[in-house]
C-alpha cells in the first residue's frame, strides 16, 4: 500500500506524509479521535468559522516540523533520518492527549495535564508499534542529548505555536494573528545545541510575539468565549457532584467512567490502561450529547447551564484589573434570588469568578535566543530595541445571568 499520501490543507496547501509510520499513526483510532475534538472549544460561539480540529493542527505542526528540519539540515545541522522521523512523530502526537473541548475541560474530567496524557498514549502506541516510538518519546520528554529537537516541539518558538497561531487566525478571521511562519523557520539555526534565530529574523519574532498577545485577548480569552467555557466547566463540575452522590445521569459510557469511576491520579498500570481505553473514545460529541440530555434534568443547575450553552444564552461577563468587591457580589446574589425561585446557596452557583493571565514574552522559561554574526548569542529580553512587555497581565472576570439587572 502506498503510504506517501498528500493532504490538502486550507492553510498551507498540500502536505506530504514523510514517513510510512506517520501514515500508520494518523490512521490509528487514537489519532482519528482528534477529528472529533475542536481546536478552540466553544470559540465558534463568537467566531463561527472556528470549527477546525486538533487533527488539522497536528498535521499542520508536523508539516512545519518537516520544513524546519530541511532548513536546519541545509545550514549544516546534523539531523539523522532516524532523528528527523522521531521528532516528526513527537510533534504529530504532541496533542493526542487533549480531551473534549481541549483546554476548557482540562483537569475537570481527569486530574492529569494533557501533556501527561499525550505521553500515556505515546507509550501505549510504542508497545503496539514494537518500540518504534522510543526515540520520539525521549525527544518529547527532553531526555535526548540534542536539546534543539525538543525545543522544536515545546518552547517559546516551537512548531506547535507556529501552527496554532497561523491556523487559529485563519479560521477565526482575526488577521492580527497572522505570523510570518515561513520567514521565521528560514531564520532558525542551532548554536551550542540550542535552537536559535538569526538576527535578521528579530522583527519577525517581535511580530510573532505581538500576534500571540493579540490572539490571546481577542480570541482565546475573548470575554464571551471565557463566559461560555466557564459555563461548560460548571456543567461538568455539577454533573460530578451529582455523580458523587450516586445520582444516575443520562450520559455515554465513556463519560460515565470519568464522572463515576476514574481515580484521582490514575498512575498505576491497570488504571492507566482503563484511562486510555475510555479517554480514547471520549470526544466533543459525548459532551454535546450530555448537554442535550441534561436540559431535561430535575437538577436546576444542570438543566439551566446546559440549556444556556446550547441556546447560546450566555452569561454576562465583566473584566476588571482588580478582584471584584464583596458588596457587588452580594448585590448580584440578591438579584439572582429575586429573579429565580432558588435559594441563596444555589444563587451563588450562578456566579462564576476567576482570573486569566497572559504575557507577550516570558523570561521564566527558556528564552528565544538570537544569533548574531560572529557567533554571539543573546537572549531576546536583552536586545535593546525589543519593545514588547515581558510582564504578566492579569484580568479578573465575573460571570452571571444577563437578565438580573
Amino acid at each position: 500500500m502506498n503510504k506517501k499520501k498528500i493532504f490538502n490543507d486550507p492553510v498551507y496547501g498540500f502536505i506530504n506524509i514523510p514517513y510510512n509510520i506517520i501514515f500508520d499513526l494518523i490512521e490509528h483510532p487514537y489519532f482519528q479521535r482528534l477529528r472529533r475534538i475542536k481546536q478552540l472549544g466553544l470559540t465558534d460561539h463568537v467566531y463561527p468559522g472556528a470549527l477546525h480540529t486538533r487533527f488539522h493542527h497536528a498535521l499542520g505542526a508536523m508539516h512545519l516540523m518537516t520544513q524546519a528540519i530541511e532548513v536546519l539540515r541545509y545550514k549544516g545541522v546534523d539531523i539523522s533520518k532516524k532523528e528527523a522521523k522521531a521528532v516528526s512523530i513527537a510533534i504529530l502526537l504532541h496533542d493526542i492527549g487533549h480531551g473534549p473541548f481541549s483546554h476548557t475541560l482540562e483537569n475537570t474530567l481527569v486530574n492529569v495535564h494533557h501533556e501527561e496524557l499525550s505521553l500515556f498514549f505515546m507509550e501505549a502506541l510504542n508497545k503496539e508499534f514494537k518500540g518504534k516510538l522510543t526515540l520520539a518519546i525521549q525527544i518529547f520528554k527532553n531526555e535526548y542529548p540534542k536539546k534543539f529537537l525538543h525545543q522544536l516541539i515545546s518552547g517559546q518558538l516551537d512548531m506547535d505555536r507556529m501552527d496554532y497561531l497561523n491556523r487559529d487566525s485563519f479560521f477565526t478571521g482575526v488577521y492580527e494573528g497572522v505570523i510570518g511562519y515561513d520567514r521565521i523557520i528560514k531564520m532558525l539555526s542551532v548554536k551550542d545545541g540550542n535552537l536559535v534565530v538569526e538576527s535578521k529574523g528579530i522583527y519577525s519574532i517581535e511580530k510573532f510575539l505581538m500576534a500571540r498577545r493579540l490572539m490571546y485577548w481577542q480570541v482565546y480569552l475573548h470575554k464571551t468565549v471565557v463566559s461560555a467555557e466557564q459555563m461548560l466547566v460548571k456543567v461538568l463540575r455539577r454533573a460530578k457532584e451529582l455523580a458523587d452522590k450516586k445520582v444516575k445521569l443520562d450520559i455515554s459510557e465513556n463519560l460515565a467512567y470519568f464522572l463515576y469511576h476514574c481515580p484521582e491520579k490514575p498512575f498505576h498500570k491497570k488504571e492507566k490502561k482503563a484511562l486510555i481505553k475510555h479517554f480514547s473514545l471520549l470526544d466533543d460529541f459525548d459532551i454535546y450529547s450530555a448537554l442535550k440530555n441534561f436540559t431535561t434534568s430535575d437538577d436546576f443547575l444542570l438543566s439551566y447551564f446546559s440549556k444556556s450553552i446550547l441556546n447560546r444564552n450566555l452569561f454576562k461577563i465583566e473584566f476588571n484589573n482588580q478582584p471584584f468587591k464583596s458588596d457587588y457580589l452580594e448585590k448580584i446574589r440578591h438579584n439572582i434570588v429575586q429573579k429565580f425561585p432558588i435559594s441563596l446557596e444555589l444563587a451563588k452557583q450562578l456566579i462564576i469568578s476567576g482570573k486569566e493571565s497572559n504575557n507577550v514574552y516570558t523570561i521564566s522559561k527558556e528564552e528565544i535566543l538570537i544569533l548574531f554574526k560572529g557567533g554571539k548569542v543573546v537572549p531576546m529580553s536583552e536586545i535593546s530595541d525589543f519593545g514588547l512587555q515581558s510582564k504578566n497581565i492579569t484580568k479578573y472576570y465575573l460571570c452571571y445571568p444577563k437578565n438580573i439587572f
